[in-house]
Parts: structure tokens; C-alpha cells; sequence
């Protein structure tokens, strides 16, 4: 049976990689919606490719559909353009994939969910922001929430076959310590932007890649995992392997302990969500090759060296609005350090001033969560140009 998908922020790391295992599998897929930000071109040889029925396009500065969109819309016999909200929930699309970049994530999840369809999520901060309002509509509606983070597929598929979060001791996360894992503080305060991107495993947009480096990455994925599986905060754990080929582990209440893993390659968690609940053999993904595998170490976070990961696990453990404003002022901050306007350890210093400022609402709606949003991004600019 062809699957329809939609595919929210389809010229990123993560939309890009999706559409590599749709070409792998053309007689099971058929791409209906395709959503982008910024990058025109990549969305327009997308279009001419896939022929989506829907298209959106999201760019603040650029609000009216650029020329060679419309152009090329013109030539796609049925295509036209659509709020990503629409498009999320509309009747031809059976699985939405949600690799959109920050708060972007958050409304077109819920309109798919509030449809009744399932969602592909890789979208960390949508979960981050409103993990009690997702998982309560997908409860409702009857979609699923279907892991696309390598971290959280591998528990997902640790946890198939399994009676559940009764049975599960703890979660253990698996960080690769990104590229300053044994760089000092001193060293930690001279980190430039150009080699904050360069993340010695993974392949990822500019926001992840700074997030990795900081472990903020790590932190809202701990905060994910509680929503996604129902574990307590208190029993979901993060490592150091810096190998990547343990993806993420589960630990049973009878100490037996389940691993998944695998190259360090994002398309394989893509395609285990899209092909759910089978397994389909790609020549094109790798194996890995346990000649060249010479050990697997592991290793305590230092909490003090990477603070963001202490700021996201304590957000979560207030709950409420608070991961709002964490993932709110770490966009901020991440963008100021981008632009050169703040060093690499203000990221951690203007997300906890953020949320030392900050009065939480607990079990807040969705307007809450919107208002906690826009306080917290004004809140951390502020922070970020006192310096």
C-alpha cells in the first residue's frame, strides 16, 4: 500500500534525508506535501521532482512566494500552495514528517494530530515546548508519535516486544560528546562558530550541530523521551560514547539491558519510522563493519563542563512553561552566537538567566505556551546584548 506523505521543512538535514529513502522506495511512497523555509532553490528542484499536490513556503522575510516557486507551481498540474497547518492535517496525507527547526514544529504536530494521523517527529523542540498537549491529542485522536531522533528510535525499537514502562528501569541516552568533549574551560570559552559546526559524527543543520556541542541537544531529548515512553525524568540517564554505534540503551527492572546499534547514519532511524511497523532491506545504507570496531567506551557527563545539559534536565523537572522558555532563549542564543554577537559559553549563561527570570505556569494551554515563548525570546536578547 503507497504511504502519502507530507514533509515539513523538506530542504533541511532531515527533510533531505527523508526524500533519499522515498527515492530508494518509489512504488511505497508518494510525497503530497512538501513545506521549506528559506531555501527557494532546493524547494523548487524538490517540486519538480516529487509533483507534491501541496506546497508551503515560511520565511519572515520573505513572506510572498518567490517568482520561481510560482513558476514552477504553474507547471505541477494540481499543486498549490497551503499554510503548513493545512497541510499537516489534510485527508490525502497518511504520515507527516516534521523535520522543521525550532518552535516551527510545534502547530502543524498538533493540526496533525487533532486529524488523526500519525507524525514522524524529529522536531525536538515541539515535544520540548508542549509535550503534555501532544501526547493528550494523540491519546485522543489515536495517532502515534513516531520517533525520528537516532536516540529515540533506538529505544523505540529496544522497547518493541516489551509489556512497557513498568518493565524499564532506566533509559540510558547516548551522547557522542560532540567535538569539544575533552576541551578545557578555557579552551570551551575560545570556541568559534565555524568549529561549533563541525560535529565529528553527524551530519545536521546549523541549530542541532550547536546544540550537540553544548549538550542542549541532549537535555531536550531527555525531556523527550519522557513524553514520548512515560518514564519518570529521574530514570532517563545520558552517556558519553563517543563511537556512535550505540545508539541509545534500555535498562529492564531485571538489570538485563537492550541496545540498538548501528552506523552513525540519520536515514536508517528515518526509514525504521517510515517503513513502521516493518523492516525493509536499502542497499543504499551502510553496514557496520565489526572489523573496524575496535572497542565501545562509555563515560559520565560532566555536568559542569556542559551546563546546558543541567539547565534542559532541571527545565524538565520543573515542568510547566519552563522547557518553553529553555528552548525559546536557546534558539536566541544560538543565533547570537552564529552571528559572532556572543561567545560559545554565553549559550548556557543566557538560557539560565532566562529561566531565572521566569514565573511558570503549570499545565499551561496553548496560548500560554505561545505567550512564555515570545517573553522568553525578548527576555533572552536582552540578556544576550548586555553581555
Amino acid at each position: 500500500m503507497m504511504k502519502r506523505l507530507a514533509i515539513l521543512g523538506s530542504t533541511g538535514s532531515i527533510g533531505q534525508q527523508t526524500l533519499e529513502v522515498v527515492r530508494a522506495f518509489p512504488d511505497r511512497f508518494q510525497v503530497v506535501g512538501l513545506a521549506a523555509g528559506r531555501n527557494i532553490d532546493s524547494l523548487a528542484t524538490q517540486i519538480r521532482q516529487f509533483h507534491p499536490r501541496l506546497v508551503s513556503f515560511a520565511d519572515e522575510d520573505r513572506p510572498v512566494l518567490p517568482d520561481l516557486v510560482k513558476a514552477i507551481l504553474a507547471l505541477v498540474a494540481g499543486c498549490h500552495q497551503v499554510p503548513m497547518e493545512e497541510m499537516a492535517g489534510h485527508a490525502e496525507v497518511d504520515l507527516v514528517v516534521v523535520a522543521t527547526s525550532g518552535k516551527a514544529g510545534l502547530s502543524p504536530s498538533l493540526a496533525a494530530l487533532k486529524a488523526g494521523k500519525s507524525i514522524a517527529l524529529a522536531n525536538k523542540e515541539a515535544l520540548v515546548m508542549a509535550g503534555e498537549l501532544i501526547t493528550a491529542e494523540a491519546n485522543q485522536r489515536g495517532g502515534e508519535i513516531l520517533p525520528l531522533d537516532s536516540e529515540h528510535s533506538a529505544i523505540w525499537q529496544c522497547l518493541r516486544g516489551e509489556a512497557g514502562g513498568k518493565e524499564v528501569a532506566r533509559l540510558l541516552l547516548t551522547a557522542s560528546g560532540g567535538p569539544f568533549l575533552r576541551r578545557s574551560g578555557q579552551q570551551l570559552a575560545a570556541v568559534t562558530a565555524e568549529e561549533a559546526l563541525e560535529h565529528p559524527t553527524w551530519h545536521m543543520g546549523r541549530k542541532v550541530t550547536i546544540d550537540s556541542a553544548t549538550l542542549m541537544n541532549k537535555g531536550m531529548e531527555v525531556i523527550e523521551a519522557h513524553w514520548l515512553f512515560g518514564i519518570p525524568l529521574d530514570s532517563i540517564e545520558v552517556v558519553i560514547h563517543p563511537e556512535s554505534v550505540v545508539h541509545s540503551m534500555v535498562e529492564f527492572v531485571d538489570g538485563s539491558i537492550k541496545a540498538q546499534l548501528g552506523i552513525p547514519d540519520m536515514r536508517l532511524p528515518i526509514q525504521y519510522a517510515l517503513s513502521y511497523p516493518q523492516r525493509w532491506p536499502n542497499p543504499q545504507l551502510g553496514r557496520l563493519d565489526w572489523k573496524q570496531v575496535s572497542s565501545l567506551s562509555f563515560e559520565p557527563v560532566d555536568m559542569d563542563r556542559f551546563p546546558c545539559l543541567r539547565l534542559a534536565i532541571e527545565a524538565g523537572g520543573k515542568g510547566g512553561t519552563y522547557p518553553v522558555v529553555l528552548s525559546a532563549a536557546d534558539e536566541v542564543a544560538v543565533e547570537l552566537f552564529l552571528s559572532g554577537d556572543i561567545g560559545f559559553l554565553d549559550i548556557a549563561r543566557v538560557v539560565a538567566g532566562s529561566l531565572e527570570r521566569h514565573q511558570g505556569t503549570a499545565h499551561p494551554t496553548l496560548e500560554e505556551i505561545m505567550a512564555a515563548d515570545a517573553w522568553a525570546r525578548q527576555v533572552a536578547l536582552e540578556i544576550g546584548r548586555k553581555g
